[in-house]
Formats: structure tokens, sequence, C-alpha cells
């Protein structure tokens, strides 16, 4: 193996520029959230390192956050 590209097939990998965006996109979310007097919890803060990261797709983020017990509150 070169260690050119390490990510396995389970962790996709996503280019500088979109894990860029992404955390651009959370933030701008937690920010409007804290805004509204709201704290994420730590389950929605490791959803939303998983899509920073290229592990999961906004669509997965969205579907597992109100999957969440945090989202039923």
């Amino acid at each position: 193996m070169n260690g050119i590209n390490s990510a396995s097939p389970a962790q996709p990998s996503i280019s500088e520029d979109e894990r860029v965006r992404r955390q651009r996109e959370v933030d701008f979310a937690r920010g409007s959230i804290r805004y509204e007097g709201g704290i994420l919890s730590g389950e929605i803060e490791r959803l939303n390192a998983s899509y920073v990261a290229g592990e999961i797709s906004s669509v997965e983020l969205t579907a597992a956050i109100l999957a969440s017990d945090t989202a039923r509150r």
C-alpha cells in the first residue's frame, strides 16, 4: 500500500474543500441553536463530527438527528 489514499470503503474520503464546507454548515447550525438558547447534546455533536469527517451524508445526519433522543425531547 502506498499510503496515498488510506481511506477504507466504509469511510469515504471527502475533499478538504468539502470538509470545510461541512464544518461551516455545522458551525452555522450550532450558532443558530445557541442563538435560540439551546445547546447541542454530545450525541448530536458526535453525529456532526461524523458528517464533517465524511463518514455520513447530510441525509444520514438528518435522519440520525431526527431519530435521536435529543430530537424527541
